[in-house]
């Protein structure tokens, strides 16, 4: 066999195995993603959320808020499992469409078997384990979002996620000196990914003073940092 031949019959059979690891994953790398706002996106591996993955997630419900967003604002319908205290008002005012949310709070000890059977039905379902799962139910649920094409976002822990996100690092801006009024809240929005040789982070208001999510300009006005 010459090296060209060899050479091409290594290269179909890396593409056949990158096609097989693929088609095992669910979802392709530039398949369709849902929505999110664009200083989100431009952090997160394909520029949304994909379908059939799960994401982890930090306890910022402004983070969680944002998510939710762009996919109830265009006709997704979205599901926060286990998460008692959260307020519908605030995730209006941050752009969330409440005539498509649906909120589990109690789900109880059943909280696995709960979002399970939501990501049968709902395309976006967020959850806060009480507990941890075992791995196994872990790997059926992984399997029924994939089959589903659901996004799984979980506050917390989670194996196998597409990305982790999280927030921190925050300040006030709109405060002079004992004068004025805030008009929004800067963060520092770090994602890491498998996808990622590094985490990819970006400082953005959120919210800003519509309540939505932007990223800071080059000169950003003078903020209060957040203390404790």
């Amino acid at each position: 066999m010459t090296v060209a031949k060899a050479s091409a019959g290594a290269a179909e059979t890396v593409e056949t195995l990158r096609a097989q690891m693929l088609r095992m994953q669910g979802r392709r790398l530039d398949a369709p993603v849902l929505p999110v706002p664009r200083a989100l996106g431009e952090l997160l591996p394909g520029g949304g959320l994909r379908p059939g993955s799960s994401y982890s997630l930090g306890r910022s419900m402004s983070l969680l808020f944002a998510l939710f967003s762009r996919p109830s604002q265009e006709g997704s319908w979205c599901a926060a499992v286990g998460m008692p205290h959260l307020g519908a008002e605030a995730a209006r005012a941050a752009g969330v469409d409440l005539s498509r949310l649906v909120l589990v709070p109690d789900p109880g000890d059943r909280w696995l078997a709960v979002t399970a059977a939501i990501a049968d039905v709902l395309p976006v379902v967020a959850v806060r384990p009480p507990a941890r799962a075992k791995d196994g139910d872990i790997a059926r649920l992984a399997a029924r979002m994939r089959e589903r094409e659901a996004v799984l976002l979980v506050q917390g822990p989670w194996p196998q996620t597409e990305a982790m996100i999280d927030v921190g690092d925050p300040s006030w801006s709109g405060l002079g000196e004992g004068y004025g009024l805030l008009e929004g809240r800067e963060l520092t929005v770090t994602v890491t990914s498998r996808r990622f040789p590094s985490p990819r982070t970006g400082r953005v208001l959120l919210p800003d003073a519509e309540g939505a999510v932007a990223r800071i300009a080059a000169e950003s006005v003078p903020s209060l940092r957040a203390v404790g």
